[in-house]
């Protein structure tokens, strides 16, 4: 987690390098309380049913849809573009639909089918919820339509690859291991998360709770995880309230980027600011003011539009027949490299970067 990206024009190469399994899971959304790193025993559905060629030719005609959590949602705006500009590369056709609240899981739902009905080539998924879409997304499987989520997972066996933006246990641990350096490794905490049910939030959260059971954060306690629902007024009320409950807070994690903001905006107008740390999950250009005002000294993100990107490569190549999702498969993923498909179905990213006053102004996204 600690392993900056290159800048710029080097950085889908450090990406593609770094993308080994040593970081197993995603970044920004969604959860149960089960890491998607070792959930469901069985293989995804219909990863071994079909045979690869991995030299065949990238079919063109396809249509790709994106379904994000939330469609207003900056970071998913920048994490489906990737996806577009992938996908325009190889003349292939983009499309994005979903639902505007990152809890609507009934909307997910129901555009699952309507993409269904209509016969795309695949869909890019980011789950609110690990089971919810499952139903509709093996009746898109049996339609002979690949399916891949990004960001945040299902349950394995509801899709044939999940892209991630990093390990679920290098994020969770490091998190806490910025925060623990920020603030000497003592002090109350609390996590302000997003929904309840987000799959890689609870991974993660879990992680954190593990890390803090080492004699080093023996002074360090967590009194309090709070969900946002990754809604901005949400959770800056969420942080107000936080710091009402409990007045010797001294650290706030937000792992996802509508929280970690947030929380910023709140603490850099109130007498907490500088004395209450927050670090998390952010983009450089939301976090950018908050680092140079003092209120927030580091946090940890990776190139959302990479990972769209790579969504919409590996749907691709889902839907060239040139995969199967089958652990041991490679890819191909533009600029990024070549990819390896790792258990379960997941295909990891590379390892975020933490960005502070020294390199926040190399990154623009």
């Amino acid at each position: 987690m600690s392993q900056r990206y290159a800048p710029a024009g080097r950085l889908g190469v450090a990406l593609a390098v770094s993308a080994s399994v040593v970081l197993a899971m995603t970044a920004c959304g969604g959860t149960t309380k089960k890491s998607t790193d070792s959930a469901a025993s069985s293989a995804p559905a219909a990863a071994g049913s079909a045979t690869a060629d991995p030299n065949a030719p990238t079919k063109t005609g396809l249509t790709v849809a994106f379904l994000p959590k939330q469609v207003n949602n900056p970071y998913f705006t920048i994490s489906d573009n990737g996806g577009k500009a992938a996908l325009t590369s190889l003349g292939e056709t983009y499309k994005e639909v979903g639902t505007s609240s990152g809890t609507d899981t009934a909307g997910q739902v129901s555009y699952v089918n309507t993409l269904t009905q209509q016969k795309v080539s695949a869909i890019a998924v980011s789950a609110q919820d690990p089971g919810a879409l499952c139903t509709a997304l093996k009746q898109a499987m049996s339609n002979g339509i690949k399916v891949v989520t990004y960001d945040s997972d299902t349950n394995p066996g509801c899709r044939q690859l999940f892209i991630s933006q990093a390990s679920s246990e290098a994020l969770g641990r490091s998190e806490v291991d910025l925060l623990g350096k920020q603030l000497n490794y003592t002090g109350d905490i609390a996590i302000l998360s997003a929904a309840q049910t987000a799959t890689n939030q609870n991974t993660w959260i879990g992680f954190m709770e593990d890390e803090l059971k080492k004699p080093q954060f023996a002074k360090m306690k967590l009194v309090k995880i709070a969900y946002g629902n990754d809604d901005a007024q949400t959770s800056f009320q969420q942080t107000q309230g936080l710091l009402q409950q409990y007045p010797n807070l001294k650290g706030i994690i937000s792992p996802t980027t509508v929280g970690i903001k947030a929380a910023a905006q709140y603490l850099a107008g109130s007498k907490y600011k500088g004395k209450v740390l927050l670090t998390g999950l952010g983009t450089p250009n939301d976090m950018r003011a908050y680092v140079k005002n003092g209120t927030v000294q580091g946090f940890e993100l990776w190139d959302p539009a990479k990972l769209g990107s790579l969504a919409a490569y590996a749907a691709t190549a889902l839907a060239s027949g040139q995969i199967t999702g089958a652990t041991g498969q490679t890819f191909k993923a533009g600029d990024l490299g070549t990819f390896t498909v790792g258990a379960q179905g997941v295909v990891v990213l590379g390892a975020p970067t933490v960005f502070d006053s020294a390199n926040i102004d190399q990154f623009n996204f």
